[in-house]
């Protein structure tokens, strides 16, 4: 892409379908190498769907320890070291932006590390206007299909970049 070609020309959606642990595991070592400090993935999908789960990939790929990631429904906020720092939220509980905001989201927003949040449409008003929604169904026992929408210039910038490395 030519450096005067509208941002608005870079693709806004992009949809991975995953039909195993393993091939999950392989979103998350694309999505290790394109992400960067200060990007915000809102993860929004039914339970089970896969949220925490994609999470792992990518915390795994990003050279944090094996099964140090676990669901936070009841801690709400983990850290993980790695290449760069995740934050990792389970917003399930929360009674809404308040409640978000309350455990220190803005300081972890602005933060060197890579926010992923869980059950992101609860808390849609209190995340930064550019980021990366990722959206998860489930289509088979063990198939999920991840639909990445981006909400602003970076977040278009990771979708360019996904669907590139990931074809």
């Amino acid at each position: 892409m030519s450096s005067n070609e509208p941002q608005s020309a870079l693709p806004a959606c992009w949809t991975f379908l995953s039909s195993s642990e393993d091939t999950t595991d392989r979103l998350g070592r694309v999505l290790a190498d394109v992400l960067r400090p200060g990007d915000v993935l809102a993860l929004v999908g039914n339970l089970g769907a896969g949220k925490t789960r994609l999470v792992q990939a990518l915390a795994a790929a990003a050279g944090c320890a094996p099964g140090e990631v676990t669901s936070p429904t009841f801690i709400l906020v983990q850290e993980y070291a790695g290449r760069w720092p995740i934050y990792h939220f389970d917003t399930y509980r929360l009674h809404g932006c308040d409640d978000f905001c309350e455990l220190g989201a803005e300081e972890y927003l602005t933060a060197h590390g890579v926010c992923c949040i869980e059950w992101a449409d609860r808390v849609a008003a209190a995340l930064p206007a550019d980021h990366l929604r990722v959206e998860i169904d489930i289509v088979g026992e063990t198939a999920r299909e991840y639909r990445f929408s981006a909400t602003g210039p970076r977040g278009r910038e990771i979708v360019q970049q996904l669907s590139g490395a990931a074809a």
